[in-house]
């Protein structure tokens, strides 16, 4: 298997805005759970995000200048949700890729296939 098919998608860029990845790992280690605090910080900071907007619209009484705001932070908020989404539906394929890989008895060998049985 190719090491980017494992890889993470971290949930933030680089200096320069390009994605990060960590490679390897169980999902255990020190960076693994510092991904999912961020990420976990970032979805109830959308949470929030997302109540805030619903009170602004509501009031109906907002500025030019507010709704601006606003716009601003919910396409940077809804950025981070996307990547925290892309991460976590590429590792769901991965469990779903190796439980699929577990049930198929071609795959290991045992039985099915196109060898001959031993004598």
């Amino acid at each position: 298997m190719n090491p980017m098919d494992a890889a993470r998608l971290l949930p933030w860029t680089s200096s320069d805005g390009k994605p990060c990845y960590l490679l390897g790992g169980n999902g255990s280690g020190y960076i693994s759970r510092l991904a999912d605090k961020v990420e976990a910080a970032q979805m109830c900071s959308a949470a929030g995000l997302i109540e805030e907007a619903g009170r602004i619209l509501d009031g109906r009484s907002w500025t030019p200048g507010e709704l601006h705001l606003l716009a601003i932070d919910l396409n940077d908020t809804l950025a981070k949700v996307r990547r925290v989404a892309e991460s976590r539906g590429a590792r769901l394929l991965l469990l779903t890729d190796d439980s699929v890989e577990d049930d198929d008895p071609a795959a290991d060998g045992a039985g099915g296939g196109d060898r001959a049985p031993l004598a």
